[in-house]
């Protein structure tokens, strides 16, 4: 269990999140995550990335258990500054990041798959925010960049999730595999990436977040202001109290 690094070929880097049973992350693995990702791009044997993760699905998101156990506000700090980590990580990594996803790919699992270079998905994998389902707010601006602006507010505002294929149609998943062939998919695109020159894919990484239309850190951030503010009205609470009370 936790966050592990492989380097399974030439050139690619695969750092691996195995968080059971649904890598809800709580909140010291998203720094051991950013931490992971920030040391595989700084080597350099690296030139490409694969973000991965064992078991049912990729990502579930904070671990909101943690956050209702915290009386006060230190648990939501943290997992909002760890998730600011995180994303920000996969974002500025110095070599492409592809991201491998099966299964579910929910809240904080958008912010690290909308932050990467390119996405490789399992047919069941599906993708959402239920954010104001579980009493928070933020990663529209992750998910802005895999889907278009009307479809990403309807997503949000209901909390319904997308699958991997209706995700290639829109041109943000490059390919939708078995899943039983996901990691092999992944590292056929990472190491066709890895075949180019090291120092020009550093440097190309460089150049396209530099003309990125929006800026993921800034606009994140303040995204994450207003999930502070409905917790300190109270409305975080009341609707976070509610998590695995469905009937």
């Amino acid at each position: 269990m936790g966050v592990s690094t492989a380097n399974p070929e030439r050139g690619v880097s695969v750092v691996t999140v195995d968080f059971p049973p649904v890598n809800a992350l709580p909140v010291q693995a998203w720094y051991e995550l950013a931490d992971a990702v920030r040391r595989a791009g700084r080597d350099p044997g690296t030139r490409c990335v694969v973000l991965a993760a064992e078991g049912r699905g990729f990502n579930a998101g904070v671990d909101i258990k943690e956050l209702q156990r915290d009386p006060g506000h230190e648990a939501l700090i943290g997992a909002n500054r760890g998730c600011h980590e995180a994303f920000g990580a996969v974002y500025a990594c110095e070599v492409p990041v592809v991201a491998a996803v099966q299964g579910f790919c929910l809240g904080g699992g958008i912010g690290l798959v909308g932050n990467a270079d390119a996405v490789v998905a399992s047919d069941d994998a599906s993708f959402g925010l239920p954010e104001l389902d579980r009493g928070a707010l933020g990663a529209a601006t992750h998910l802005a960049r895999l889907v278009p602006q009307h479809l990403m507010r309807t997503l949000y505002y209901t909390s319904r999730t997308v699958t991997a294929a209706e995700l290639h149609a829109h041109g943000s998943v490059w390919r939708v595999v078995p899943r039983d062939g996901l990691r092999a998919a992944a590292l056929e695109l990472a190491r066709e990436i890895a075949a180019k020159d090291g120092r020009l894919l550093r440097l190309a990484k460089a150049a396209i977040n530099g003309i990125d239309p929006v800026d993921v850190h800034r606009s994140y951030r303040y995204e994450q202001g207003f999930t502070f503010e409905a917790n300190l009205a109270g409305t975080a609470g009341r609707v976070r109290d509610t998590f695995g009370k469905e009937a």
